[in-house]
């Protein structure tokens, strides 16, 4: 039974789903939009969130520990100067979840585009 388990596991150990979670946020913070199955955005959207609030705190031990969650400066640079600012005044709900109306060919997976809210 499920009851009170709040996360995807994805047939995935821990690790995995880790670095799995830190590329899609990856490419979502250097892109601004990424194209996805509709689990997968569902799942990455609390991790950037996470991350968006971090930056907006804007201090060294906040760039730390986004650091430490996304080890990439780059990514983290632009989280920091570019996206958090566009964010100031808002209190959560960083990103949204279009789905698509077509279905990935080979497995039939529901596809969704994860974007940042303007």
């Amino acid at each position: 039974m499920r009851h009170r388990v709040k996360k995807k596991k994805f047939d995935r150990t821990k690790e995995q789903r880790l670095a799995l979670y830190r590329s899609l946020a990856r490419s979502l913070i250097l892109e601004e939009r990424i194209e996805t199955t509709t689990e997968r955005a569902k799942a990455v959207r609390s991790f950037v969130e996470r991350l968006v609030t971090l930056a907006k705190k804007g201090d060294l031990a906040s760039r730390r520990r986004a650091l430490a969650l996304l080890p990439d400066k780059e990514a983290v640079r632009k989280l920091f100067d570019d996206i958090a600012p566009r964010f100031e005044d808002r209190n959560g709900g960083y990103t949204r979840v279009i789905k698509l109306p077509f279905r990935r060919k080979g497995d039939g997976a529901e596809m969704a585009i994860l974007e940042w809210v303007e």
